[in-house]
C-alpha cells in the first residue's frame, strides 16, 4: 500500500473526524454568537466570570476537560444519568461525545474571533438605525450582521479546524474506538502504538495537514469576501 492509499480504518477516522467537526461547529455557533455579544455589548454582574469559563478550555490541559465531561456526562453523572434515565441518551463514548468535547474545546476560539468582530463595529451605527424606529431583529440582520460576517466566519473555520485536531478531552471522555470514536489524532496515536503502523500515521498526518491548511484559506477566502461586500467594493 502506497502512502497515498487509505485503508478502510483510516477512510473511517477521516470520515468521523469531519462529521464530528462538523456538528461541533455547528452546535457551538449560537451559542458563540451569543456568548461574544453578552462579552462585548453587555453589562451584568459576573460578566469576567463569564469570561474566565469561556476561556479555562483553553488554559486547563484538555485531559483535565476530558475527565470533567467524563465525570458529568457519564453513565454514573449527572447529567450522564439524566439523559439516559429520561431520553435513553448516552453521550459518553459515543462518537456524540467526542462532537461535545470538541465543541468545548474550540468554543474560546469562536467566542474569541466574534468578539472581537462585534467590539469592531460602530454602536452608532446601531443607534442611528434604532432611532428610525427600527427593530432591533432588523437592525441586527441588516447592520450588525453583515459587520461582523468576517468574524464570525474567521471563527466558525477556525473552531472547526481546532475540532479537527482536538485529541486530549476526546479521548479521556470517549475512548479510542475504532468506527465509533476514533478520530483522525486518535487514529494516528493508535497506529503510533503498533509496529510497522508508521506509514499509515503519515498518510493521516498529511491529511490533517491538508485539511486543517485547506479550512484556514477558506476562512481567508470568505472573510475578504465579505469584508469587500460590507464596504461596498
Amino acid at each position: 500500500m502506497s502512502w497515498l492509499d487509505l485503508g478502510p480504518a483510516e477512510l473511517e477516522a477521516v470520515r468521523l473526524s469531519i462529521q464530528v467537526s462538523f456538528w461541533a461547529t455547528l452546535a457551538s455557533l449560537p451559542f458563540g454568537l451569543l456568548t461574544a455579544f453578552a462579552l462585548a455589548r453587555w453589562r451584568f454582574p459576573g460578566k469576567t466570570l463569564l469570561n474566565g469559563l469561556v476561556h479555562l478550555p483553553l488554559i486547563l490541559p484538555p485531559v483535565v476537560t476530558g475527565y470533567l465531561l467524563l465525570s458529568a456526562f457519564g453513565r454514573r453523572g449527572p447529567l450522564g444519568q439524566f439523559l439516559d434515565q429520561t431520553f435513553g441518551i448516552t453521550i459518553a463514548f459515543q462518537w456524540t461525545g467526542a462532537a461535545l468535547a470538541a465543541a468545548i474545546m474550540a468554543f474560546p476560539l469562536m467566542v474569541r474571533a466574534m468578539r472581537l468582530a462585534i467590539e469592531a463595529v460602530d454602536p452608532k451605527l446601531e443607534e442611528a438605525a434604532a432611532t428610525l424606529g427600527a427593530p432591533r431583529i432588523v437592525i441586527f440582520f441588516t447592520i450588525t450582521l453583515p459587520l461582523i460576517l468576517p468574524g464570525l466566519i474567521a471563527g466558525t473555520i477556525l473552531a472547526f479546524a481546532k475540532a479537527m485536531g482536538e485529541f486530549g478531552a476526546t479521548i479521556t471522555f470517549v475512548s479510542n474506538i475504532p468506527g465509533q470514536t476514533q478520530t483522525l489524532p486518535s487514529a494516528i496515536y493508535a497506529f503510533l502504538q503498533v509496529p510497522g503502523g508508521e506509514s499509515a500515521a503519515l498518510r493521516l498526518v498529511t491529511i490533517s495537514v491538508v485539511i486543517a491548511m485547506s479550512a484556514l484559506a477558506l476562512s481567508e477566502v470568505f472573510a475578504r469576501r465579505a469584508a469587500k461586500r460590507v464596504a461596498g467594493r
